[in-house]
């Protein structure tokens, strides 16, 4: 009996289950990768890509972006991490050990010739139970004073930032975040808080502006005559540029008399005399403009104490316009009051070795900007990423304001609860929960393993402590400092109950997803259609080159 050719030569099928198993074992393998990040006393990875430049990262999401991971089933859990990183902003490494650790947990069943249909099954319905028992065990900060809710909302900014490189300072870098995000208020866009990247000096020299701080613009002779401090201006927001406009390049005009041509040149500084004295005529003390404010203008301003700065990037004048309740002009015709945004103080300061200008106290306040300083440009960007997953965890506890206790405490609760559960159900699926159960425990034994402690030995004293009839035991989790086990709760561990969450959720779906595939067909035909399209372009391109001579010759 001759095979049957179903599909193109080559190409490459795996089925069955020995293909499961692969995957599997290709994302245990990135999850390995991870790992270590986990947890305040977790490493950091230094990754180098092909174009030389060097990231130092804690952060799970960026990582996994980095390492370009080519599995098919692997890639994933790179998805997971980036939708927890842009859903709640922390978390990415949790999702990920889950993901891998659910997996592992199922691949004896699998091997054994379980039906992967009823893991996935039992992973579903224990992963609904577990958010329940989340929800069931959160505590809401709502109702508190602003104060209190200060203190809280900065133990969960402090939560996210004691795993990352700034860990040391995270009091500082914590009621310096929740500031800012209290001081965007219910404005929910995140890039109404700015952060600004200084080189030099120590993390402890940062400092939050409340307002907009940008970096001096390029400026003109005569930017050194302007005064670089103002109580109360009035600011002008302008999308228009303050130069002699060149004419078009075709433009053409006849003259009869010569006389006539010294009125077409007093015509175009006219123009630009007649624009400049709007802008001073409005009352406005600072000018900001997207395009540039050239050298005449910048003179005329100085001459009469005002401050202007040209070529403002687009994102700096956005935040400018939203913090002084201006608006930004596309002419400087009919400036009218409302239209002027104002701020308590402006002033132009050294920050290192960088002029920044700052607009403090602002009216509306619905921005603020964070200025970093730090030893090396790698350090600085991961603190930067550092605060981006700290401000994200603020705003979703501000929002969703509830809190579960971290340190793995969570994750002991939910398994012990599984456990239980799994006693009263009937049939196989009791033995999937209760993987599932033992699977959530990936995130205290990792804790343990990343501090250097006896990770079976506290697991054990955590066990105990759970099983604990009245339930006093719940919020305990592993304590960093001392190797042992702590309440979490009292230790100010906390985390929003949403990325715990938003964590099992994507972990248990991406696992049911890989347990859902049971063959790779990758088409071969690709590959070299690749090579053919480039060598085609390549003929294209040197057969239009001979071409091309002709045209531009003159007949």
């Amino acid at each position: 009996q001759p095979q049957i050719i179903l599909l193109k030569e080559g190409t490459d099928t795996s089925q069955g289950k020995p293909q499961l198993v692969s995957n599997i074992n290709a994302c245990t393998a990135v999850a390995d990768v991870v790992r270590t990040t986990l947890g305040p006393r977790g490493m950091d990875k230094l990754i180098h890509d092909d174009k030389g430049t060097v990231t130092i990262s804690n952060d799970g999401a960026t990582i996994m972006k980095l390492l370009d991971i080519v599995h098919p089933a692997a890639k994933i859990l790179v998805d997971i991490a980036k939708s927890q990183d842009s859903e709640v902003g922390d978390g990415t490494t949790t999702v990920v050990l889950l993901a891998a650790e659910f997996l592992r947990e199922a691949k004896p069943f699998i091997e054994d010739g379980v039906h992967s249909q009823n893991l996935i099954r039992s992973y579903r319905t224990a992963s609904s139970l577990a958010i329940e028992k989340i929800k069931e065990l959160a505590v809401s900060i709502e109702g508190k004073s602003l104060e209190e809710k200060k203190s809280l909302l900065a133990k969960c900014a402090a939560t996210t930032l004691s795993s990352k490189l700034i860990g040391g300072e995270k009091e500082f870098f914590a009621s310096m975040v929740v500031d800012a995000v209290i001081a965007i208020g219910t404005e929910d866009r995140l890039n109404m808080i700015g952060i600004k990247k200084v080189p030099g000096g120590t993390m402890r020299d940062s400092f939050l502006v409340n307002g907009v701080a940008f970096k001096k613009t390029f400026s003109y002779a005569g930017f050194e005559q302007q005064p670089k401090k103002f109580l109360s201006p009035k600011i002008l927001l302008l999308n228009v540029e303050l130069e002699l406009k060149s004419e078009k390049e075709n433009a053409e005009i006849r003259l009869s008399d010569p006389a006539q041509y010294q009125s077409i040149v007093d015509a175009e500084w006219n123009i630009i005399y007649d624009k400049l004295d709007k802008c001073v005529n409005s009352g406005a003390k600072v000018v900001l403009s997207r395009l540039a404010i050239g050298d005449l203008a910048t003179q005329y301003f100085a001459d009469r104490d005002i401050f202007c700065a040209g070529r403002v990037a687009e994102e700096d004048l956005k935040r400018v316009a939203a913090a002084t309740g201006g608006t930004v002009q596309t002419s400087v015709n009919n400036i009218i009051d409302e239209i002027l945004g104002t701020c308590e103080i402006f002033e132009e300061r050294q920050v290192g070795n960088e002029r920044f200008n700052i607009f403090n106290g602002c009216p509306s306040g619905q921005t603020a900007t964070i200025v970093l300083r730090g030893g090396a440009d790698q350090f600085i960007e991961e603190a930067e990423r550092s605060l981006h997953d700290a401000i994200m965890i603020v705003r979703r506890a501000l929002k969703n304001s509830t809190v579960v206790a971290g340190g793995g405490a969570i994750d002991m609760e939910i398994s012990r609860y599984l456990r239980q559960h799994a006693r009263t159900i009937a049939g196989k699926s009791q033995l999937f929960i209760n993987s599932y159960a033992k699977a959530l425990e990936v995130i205290p034994r990792q804790l343990c393993d990343n501090a250097g402690f006896d990770a079976t030995d506290v697991l054990n004293k955590l066990r105990q402590k759970h099983a604990l009839p009245s339930g006093e035991g719940a919020p305990y989790g592993v304590d960093i400092a001392t190797g042992g086990i702590a309440d979490s709760f009292a230790n100010f561990v906390w985390e929003p109950a949403i990325v715990k969450i938003n964590a099992i959720n994507a972990a248990t779906e991406a696992a049911c997803l890989i347990l859902s595939v049971d063959e790779t067909i990758k088409n071969p035909k690709s590959e070299s259609a690749q090579g053919e399209a480039a060598a085609s372009a390549m003929g294209r391109g040197r057969g239009g080159a001979f071409r091309g001579r002709g045209r531009g010759m003159r007949r």
